[in-house]
């Protein structure tokens, strides 16, 4: 098992001179792309090496050589991606790698490296192939890394596979979600979904945990079969999710009363939805003249938020913002969050932001849109929102913008926003009662 910055590996034979010895060891990295070095193999009798000296020397260069991966955080872990790309499957490495480093980012995880793998089928014990997997542990010591971070979801068996041969944290892009939603969760209701969403993840991958010793009653003294470790721990967590969904169904039953109020109030509920960091929140405090958090960061607003636009010549209009969605989210996450999901049932118009410098702006907009399929919104009023239009030119925003009959803003820059209102109120009139034309 490779644990330490210098693994010497000695061999020795008997020559015609004598015993001979070989010497392996980790390099630190360089432009060569190496990461072994080897000495020999030399006649023992030949070997003359101060070997304080010499991995004394060798330490330095490593800690020289990742000096530069700590410059922006020197608490941050630190991380190799392991992205596979199967032959049959269409997949842009670029979007994903660079979405994957998006998430790390919020985890609060330094991206060191990232390894791309092309195998012709996924290895059932190690995903990519034992070999494969060893070359990317002895890179990701080299670099310094704490852990791998890969693409794919890991069934259990192959996050043991791999655990037994490195000491270095392996996660898949699941667990990474789940723990940027941890800690970016505020209320109490985030933080129960949350926490219901990681022990449904946590109970199906129980029977990868090795269960030797595991036998707490049962033998002399206590005959029968007993219960193993991991029958209790199963029930504890079924116990747990059981009081949490039904704390849920008590917020819930407090949001629905909030909602009928709403309703009976007939004024206009806007929603917004989009993909994560598509500047939902930025958009619902220039509408509202809010100050709800903030951040250039996947997932960084949880629980819904609700405001009240108030306009002196205008329509009075309730906007409220939702999570974000990415591709591949966890379906545990998907159902954990479905309270807040539903507040789109409500809605009268849902506003699709949509962040348009996104080169994947076009299958992001159908993965929103497949995700609030199972909602049954098809029959919702939408409108398609382009925001960091900025960041574009000119001349290729108004051919998109056509193609999608959508209205183009910047959040940033704080233009386009009155255009917007204006679609909005249109779009709300357009086949509406008398009597919900109120607050005007």
């Amino acid at each position: 098992m490779l644990q330490f910055d210098l693994v010497a590996c000695l061999t020795e034979g008997r020559g015609v001179t004598g015993e001979t010895i070989h010497i392996g060891h980790l390099m630190p990295d360089d432009q060569k792309g190496r990461i072994w070095e080897f000495i020999g193999p030399i006649s023992i009798q030949e070997l003359h090496i101060d070997f304080i000296e010499f991995i004394t020397a060798l330490e330095n260069e490593f800690v020289k050589a990742r000096g530069r991966y700590y410059i922006v955080n020197k608490d941050q872990e630190r991380c190799v991606l392991v992205c596979v790309v199967l032959p049959r499957i269409d997949k842009n490495i670029d979007d994903h790698i660079s979405e994957l480093k998006d998430l790390c980012y919020s985890a609060g995880i330094s991206v060191v490296d990232a390894a791309i793998q092309r195998p012709k089928e996924l290895h059932p014990k190690y995903l990519i192939g034992k070999g494969k997997i060893e070359e990317i542990i002895m890179k990701s010591q080299q670099l310094g890394a704490d852990l791998l971070v890969f693409d794919e979801e890991l069934t259990p068996g192959q996050i043991g596979n791999i655990s037994s041969i490195t000491d270095l944290k392996v996660i898949d892009r699941n667990q990474l979600i789940l723990d940027i939603f941890a800690q970016r969760a505020k209320t109490n209701e985030s933080k129960i979904q949350v926490e219901l969403a990681q022990l449904k993840y946590i109970l199906p991958r129980l029977a990868g945990r090795n269960t030797a010793f595991s036998r707490l009653m049962g033998g002399i003294g206590g005959r029968g079969p007993g219960e193993t470790k991991l029958e209790v721990d199963r029930r504890r967590i079924r116990e747990k999710i059981g009081l949490l969904e039904k704390r849920l169904i008590e917020i819930r039953k407090v949001r629905d009363k909030k909602r009928e109020k709403r309703r009976d109030s007939n004024i206009p509920i806007i929603s917004i939805i989009g993909y994560t960091n598509s500047g939902k929140s930025t958009l619902l405090n220039l509408l509202t003249k809010s100050n709800v958090e903030v951040e250039d960061k996947s997932f960084s607003t949880l629980n819904p938020t609700t405001r009240l636009i108030k306009y002196p010549e205008r329509k009075n209009m309730i906007i409220t913002d939702t999570v974000g969605f990415i591709r591949g989210l966890p379906n545990v996450l998907l159902r954990a969050f479905i309270a807040t999901l539903e507040e789109l049932e409500d809605a009268d118009l849902l506003l699709h932001l949509v962040d348009i410098s996104s080169p994947d702006f076009e299958e992001r907009i159908h993965i929103v849109e497949d995700l609030i399929a199972p909602l049954h919104l098809g029959d919702k009023k939408r409108i398609i929102v382009f925001n960091k239009v900025d960041r574009m030119d000119k001349g290729i925003i108004r051919n998109i913008e056509e193609r999608y009959n959508a209205v183009s803003i910047s959040c940033l820059k704080k233009e386009g926003i009155d255009r917007l209102i204006q679609t909005i109120e249109e779009k709300i009139l357009i086949g509406e009662p008398a009597n919900r034309r109120i607050g005007e």
